[in-house]
């Protein structure tokens, strides 16, 4: 029985489905091997290979810069660069790499160094900008340079008819004082230096990307560690649209072309920058990727001093712009009225002195005060005025106090206020110092966006509004645009006060005697006020300031000129040349006429210096 069942067991059919199963398993394996030792082998021999995992970063491009007009000024272009990874370098490469590229070797010794102290595995940069050259006996190299790597970063491209370099600013290779501050950045990043650049790194820069790789013991990359689920995806910065336009931008720095000074012209119901210039200016074009050192080193010891953006970082005597915050004060404190007079005999006696004005203007209004630049008329409203009122209004129209304005390193000027106006004189504030006061002279400075800012409260009826250059922010994350909110100020002055202001600053440009006739454009209410700023340190310093029209104003703007003398003489004629451009940029397609022999236009009933036709 028991051998009938064997037989049963292992009948023929067992047998063959058995055979079936081992040879299907053996089929299996042999399948599997030769998969790992075929397919996967080298990539196993790479892993085995293996010597350390690298980080390489991936570069963010910053964010692009438009103007009003939705033009793009600034943008990016890609570029190489060389990192440096401590941990991986040779020394005995060291040779070879120099051969290469184009930088001292005791310079890049130094920075190996440096870069070494900063961390052993993190990859930096240590020369950007680099030709296609550098970059393919880098690669042919590549066995014998570990822990150098081509990496692909961005550079900065321009293309707009106007500079704005100040207004801009670059970026330039991050300072050691810098990394203190900032954790975010390695040793070789470029940061915003100056301008705009600087003021929204944070918004422009955008966030580094990094790929985690394993590398073999030549440096060379095997795979992608643990499949790139530890990766960071580098996000690009943010969008910037400007309230500048530009070819107003350009028509100013065209006008400071060989001058030393500035222009700030500004939207008075906004508070936005139409255009803001500062000479002598640089070209940007020069600071994308790689700067030069000699172009550097020669604007840094030009006397003249280019890198100084005169509308925020200088500070001058306003003059006699200032005369027409005193009228303010005068009109609101009712110490006159629109009817009250004082007598000019050439100045004003005070004490045992005689202080001078410009003419002989007898019984004078506040409004021919202004129109004539009346010197007599404001020491004497001053006097009346008193310390508190004077300091108070100059507070008011913000002098002595930084605008706030969205560019770095703005200075406040000088105007103290009360408190200190007080300790300093024992609440007996001399009244000479006053008398200086009401003529723009003296211990007060500002700075040209001071002045513009100010112009336009006056403009749009008494409301302060921190200028800015960037009116609005592309977030690229939420794909949405993002206003940004400045600060404004009712200055709750009379609409009546403000009024005969602007009259005062409509007769300066338009009724016979006043200082800036030459700024009069027919058909447009220029309102207007002319400054001759004493310099103690040589040739007195020239302003004009205006806005136009007169009613509902579009633009407002300080025009200062180092040096110039009188404002009315030079400042004047580059504003109405700037108005002309910013109310009649077609008057640029008319037809110019072909001049004479002696090189003068033949006379035009068509075309004057004070009449724009379009027929």
């Amino acid at each position: 029985m028991d051998n009938n069942y064997s037989e049963k067991f292992i009948s023929t059919p067992r047998v063959r489905i058995f055979k079936v199963i081992v040879i299907l398993v053996c089929t299996l394996y042999t399948l599997k091997l030769a998969h790992l030792q075929i397919v996967k082998g080298l990539l196993y021999k790479e892993a085995s290979e293996a010597q350390a995992i690298k980080q390489i970063i991936q570069e963010p491009f910053r964010g692009n810069i438009f103007d009003t007009d939705g033009n793009l000024i600034v943008h990016n272009k890609s570029s190489f660069a060389l990192s440096f990874t401590p941990n991986l370098w040779r020394d005995e490469s060291f040779p070879i790499l120099v051969s290469l590229i184009d930088m001292d070797s005791t310079e890049l010794s130094k920075s190996f160094k440096k870069y070494s102290a900063f961390s052993p595995f993190l990859p930096i940069k240590f020369q950007r900008d680099v030709d296609l050259e550098t970059i393919s006996g880098i690669e042919e190299y590549s066995e014998y340079l570990r822990g150098i790597d081509v990496i692909i970063e961005s550079k900065r491209l321009y293309q707009s008819e106007a500079y704005m370099a100040h207004l801009l600013g670059y970026t330039k290779e991050i300072s050691p004082k810098e990394l203190e501050t900032y954790q975010y950045y390695r040793p070789g990043d470029a940061i915003g230096k100056q301008g705009i650049e600087k003021e929204y790194e944070g918004l422009l820069k955008g966030n580094q990307g990094v790929k985690f790789v394993a590398v073999n013991k030549f440096g060379q990359q095997v795979f992608q560690y643990e499949n790139g689920k530890k990766d960071k995806i580098s996000k690009n910065g943010f969008d910037l649209y400007l309230g500048i336009k530009s070819g107003l931008q350009a028509k100013a720095e065209k006008l400071l072309e060989g001058k030393r000074g500035a222009i700030v012209a500004i939207d008075p119901s906004t508070g936005e920058i139409l255009a803001m210039a500062s000479s002598p200016t640089y070209d940007l074009t020069e600071f994308s990727g790689k700067i030069s050192s000699s172009y550097y080193n020669s604007l840094m010891t030009d006397p003249d001093k280019p890198f100084l953006d005169r509308t925020v970082n200088s500070e001058y005597p306003p003059g006699s712009s200032w005369k027409m915050l005193i009228a303010l004060a005068g009109l609101e404190e009712g110490v006159i009225t629109e009817t009250s007079h004082f007598t000019c005999n050439g100045g004003y006696q005070y004490g045992n002195r005689f202080f001078k004005c410009l003419g002989h203007h007898g019984s004078i209004d506040v409004k021919t005060a202004i129109k004539k630049s009346c010197n007599a008329f404001f020491y004497q409203l001053s006097l009346k005025l008193g310390a508190d009122n004077v300091v108070n209004y100059g507070r008011l129209l913000n002098f002595g106090q930084l605008t706030g304005i969205d560019l770095p390193s703005e200075k406040r000027g000088n105007f103290d206020d009360l408190a200190t106006m007080n300790k300093r004189f024992n609440n007996k504030v001399p009244g000479w110092m006053l008398m200086n006061f009401g003529i723009g002279q003296g211990e007060i400075l500002v700075t040209p966006v001071q002045m513009a800012s100010y112009i336009a409260a006056i403009a749009n009826g008494g409301t302060w509004i921190q200028p800015h250059a960037v009116k609005k922010i592309y977030n690229n994350v939420t794909r949405t645009f993002q206003n940004i909110q400045y600060e404004k100020r009712d200055l709750k002055l009379s609409p009546n006060t403000i009024e005969i202001v602007k009259e005062g600053m409509w007769q300066v440009v338009n009724a016979g005697g006043g200082t800036a006739g030459n700024a009069r454009i027919v058909g447009l209410d220029v309102c207007g006020k002319t400054s001759t700023a004493q310099n103690p340190h040589g040739k007195d310093h020239g302003w004009f300031t205006c806005f136009a029209p007169r009613d509902n104003p579009k633009i407002a703007m300080a025009v200062m000129v180092e040096n110039a003398g009188c404002g009315g003489r030079v400042c004047a004629p580059i504003a109405k040349e700037l108005l002309l451009e910013f109310f009649y940029p077609e008057r640029n397609l008319i037809q110019k006429p072909k001049l004479d022999s002696l090189g003068n236009a033949p006379i035009s009933p068509e075309i004057d210096t004070n009449i724009i036709s379009f027929n």
